[in-house]
C-alpha cells in the first residue's frame, strides 16, 4: 500500500491525521487505504468521501443507491482491472469512462484504464465500504463475504506440506497440470456452498454416478454430479486440503480445512471420509465462527424463555442442560451463552468432541479417546484448574454425568448437551443414567429443548388457507382463529423453495419447586411435562405454531421438526 499519495498528503497537512499514526495502522493490517486513513483519522466513510471531493473538486455519489441495471455494457467491466484497483465503472458519456472510487488521487490506477479502454476517465467519489459491497455482489463474491476470484488462489494453498503430498498414491495425484482442473472445480464447490449459506457438503459414490449435495437451512439439495471416473481425484483433492493420509482408504478419517476469506474472516471446514462400496464418502461440515456471535436476539426465543435462560446464565451455579437431535443448534445455543459469561472476571473451560469453532478468551479441550482424553477425565482436569463456567460437549455416560453435577453443586456453572426429544425427557434420561434423583433436582436448574424451522421467505410468502377444523386440529386455539393468518412458501430468486435461513424453536423450562418435587419421588417424562405446561412452559409444538401465528414460519414446516 503506497501512503504517498496526494490524498493522505493533503489530509495529513490539514491536521486530520498524524503520519506516524497512519503507519502503524497500515502495519497493523492488510485493509485498504482508505480504510486505514478512515482508523488513523477517526473519520467516517462518509466524512472521508466529503473531505476528498471538497478538496480535490470531484463530484461525489451514493453508490448504495445505485441500480445494478445501469451498470456499463460488459466490455467496461474488466474484472481485473476492477479487483486491482478497486475502481469501477459506473457510467459512460461519449468517449468518457466514469469511475466510482474512494480515492480520486490515484492517477496510476486511472492511467490503467485509460490505457486498457482507450477512453479518457473520470473519478466520481464513493464511500470505500460501498464500494467494496458493490465490487464483491457485482462479482458474485459469496454473499458479501469478499471471496473473489483470487481467493482461489488462497485456498489453493490450504493443503498438507510437500512430504505429505509425496505419500500420494501415483493413481490419484498424477501431476500438477492434470490435477489443475479437480483444484479448481472443488474450489468452485466451496465458495459456492459459501455462499449458499450450507451448513454441510456430501460428495457421495455410487456404481454409476457421483453426486455432489448441499444442506441449506437443514434439507439436502443435489447440486452437481460430476463424472463417476473423477472419485479418486476429488477424494484425493480433498484429503490433501485436510491433512489426512492419501494412502489409506480402507479406514474412516477426520480432517481440517481452513479457509482464509480475507484478512478479517475465515471459516473452517470439518472433514470426514467413509469408506463405501463404491469409494470414499466425504462430507464437510461449514463451521462458521461468525453463527456464535450472532446473540441471543436473533436465535428466536420468545421475550419470556429468553428471560429464563439469561436469568439461568446469571446464576453462580447450577447446570444448563441443551438438548435436541443433531444439527438443531443446540451448539450455537451453548456458544451464545459462553459468549455472554466470556468476560475477563470468569475462567471458562469447555470440553468438546471436536472443538466446533474457536471462541478467544475461551480454554477449549479437544476429546481425544486414544489419548484417553475423555469428557470425563477432562472434568477432572477442569476442577483443579479453579474455574468458574464449564462447558461440556455432551454427557454420554453415568461417569461424566456424575462429575458434572458435582460440579454444578460445588460453586460452577455447568453447561452440556444430551439427545432427547423433549426437556421432560432430559430428567428420566439422566435417572436412566442412574443418577440419584436427588442429585439431578439440586443441579439441574434449567433444560432448553430445541428444533431449527425454516424462515419463510418474506420476498415470496403469501397466506395459506385453512379450515377451522383442521387449524384446530393442528394445535392452534379457538380465540386464535378470528385474528390469524398464516402463510405457505412458494419460491422465488431470493430463496430456496420458499425459505430463507432458519429460526429455533424452543422450549425453555426451569426446573421449579413442583419438578424437583416429581423428580425426587421417580416421576415419569410426562407427569413433568404436565406439570410444566400449567406453569406455562411452552413445549416445542406450541413454541412452532407461535411462530407460525406471527408469520416467520409454515404450518408444513413446524409439523416437520417436531414430528407431528
Amino acid at each position: 500500500m503506497n501512503l504517498n499519495t496526494p490524498l493522505t498528503r493533503r489530509l495529513a497537512n490539514l491536521g486530520v491525521f498524524d503520519i506516524k499514526k497512519l503507519e502503524s495502522h497500515q502495519a497493523e493490517n492488510n485493509s485498504s487505504l482508505p480504510e486505514v486513513l478512515c482508523q488513523a483519522s477517526g473519520l467516517k466513510p462518509e466524512q472521508l468521501q466529503a473531505r476528498a471531493s471538497q478538496i480535490f473538486h470531484v463530484a461525489q455519489f451514493d453508490l448504495s443507491q445505485f441500480d445494478p441495471e445501469c451498470f456499463p455494457k460488459p466490455e467496461y467491466l474488466n474484472e481485473k482491472l476492477i479487483k486491482k484497483h478497486r475502481l469501477l465503472p459506473i457510467a459512460v458519456k461519449g468517449k468518457t469512462l466514469y469511475l466510482a472510487t474512494a480515492d480520486p488521487t490515484d492517477f496510476s490506477a486511472f492511467e490503467d484504464y485509460e490505457f486498457n479502454t482507450g477512453m479518457q476517465t473520470e473519478a466520481i467519489v464513493v464511500r470505500y465500504d460501498d464500494l467494496d459491497k458493490t465490487i464483491d455482489s457485482l462479482f458474485d463474491s459469496a454473499s458479501g463475504l469478499g471471496i473473489t476470484d483470487g481467493d482461489m488462489e488462497e485456498l489453493d494453498g490450504v493443503e498438507a506440506d510437500e512430504g505429505h503430498v509425496k505419500k500420494s498414491i501415483a493413481t490419484d495425484v498424477n501431476s500438477k497440470e492434470d490435477d489443475a482442473p479437480i483444484i479448481v472445480y472443488i474450489n468452485k464447490i466451496l465458495m459456492d456452498a459459501i455462499k449458499r449459506g450450507a451448513s454441510d457438503l456430501h460428495f457421495e459414490p455410487y456404481e454409476k454416478r457421483y453426486r455432489i449435495r448441499f444442506r441449506v437451512d437443514g434439507v439436502l439439495h443435489e447440486i452437481a454430479s460430476p463424472p463417476v471416473n473423477l472419485e479418486s481425484r476429488i477424494a484425493a483433492r480433498i484429503k490433501v486440503m485436510s491433512h489426512m493420509d492419501l494412502a489409506e482408504k480402507r479406514k474412516p478419517q477426520d480432517g481440517r480445512i481452513k479457509l482464509k476469506i480475507n484478512a478479517k474472516k475465515s471459516i473452517d471446514f470439518r472433514v470426514s471420509t467413509l469408506p463405501t462400496l463404491w469409494g470414499e464418502k466425504i462430507v464437510m461440515r461449514i463451521l462458521d465462527s461468525s453463527s456464535a456471535m450472532l446473540g441471543i436476539d436473533v436465535l428466536g426465543y420468545e421475550p419470556e424463555q429468553k428471560k429464563l435462560y439469561l436469568d439461568a446464565l446469571a446464576q453462580p451455579q447450577g447446570m444448563i442442560l441443551v438438548t435436541g437431535p443433531t444439527g438443531s443448534g443446540k451448539t450455537v445455543s451453548l456458544y451464545t451463552g459462553l459468549n455472554i459469561l466470556n468476560t475477563a472476571e470468569r475462567n471458562i473451560s469447555t470440553a468438546e468432541d471436536p472443538v466446533e469453532i474457536n471462541l478467544e478468551g475461551i480454554n477449549q479441550v479437544q476429546i481425544n479417546m486414544r489419548a484417553d482424553m475423555t469428557f470425563s477425565n477432562a472434568l477432572r482436569a477442569f476442577l483443579r484448574q479453579d474455574p468458574d463456567v464449564v462447558m461440556v460437549g455432551e454427557i454420554r455416560d453415568l461417569e461424566t454425568a456424575e462429575i458434572a453435577i458435582k460440579a454444578a453443586q460445588t460453586g460452577h456453572l455447568v453447561l452440556s448437551t444430551l439427545h432427547t426429544n423433549s426437556a421432560p425427557e432430559t430428567l428420566t434420561r439422566l435417572m436412566n443414567m442412574g443418577v440419584p434423583s436427588y442429585n439431578i433436582a439440586s443441579s439441574v436448574s434449567l433444560i432448553i429443548a430445541q428444533r431449527l424451522a425454516r424462515r419463510l421467505c418474506n420476498n415470496c410468502k403469501e397466506p395459506e388457507q385453512l379450515p377451522q377444523e383442521e387449524l384446530l386440529k393442528q394445535g392452534f386455539d379457538y380465540e386464535q382463529l378470528t385474528e390469524l393468518t398464516i402463510f405457505k412458501a412458494k419460491g422465488c430468486d431470493e430463496c430456496t423453495e420458499g425459505y430463507k435461513g432458519r429460526v429455533g424453536i424452543y422450549e425453555v423450562m426451569p426446573i421449579t419447586a413442583k419438578i424437583a418435587e416429581i423428580i425426587m419421588r421417580g416421576g415419569n417424562s410426562l407427569e413433568i411435562a404436565q406439570v410444566a405446561t400449567q406453569e406455562g412452559v411452552n413445549n416445542l409444538r406450541a413454541s412452532g405454531l407461535k411462530k407460525v401465528a406471527q408469520g416467520v414460519t409454515s404450518l408444513v414446516e413446524v409439523n416437520r421438526v417436531t414430528n407431528a
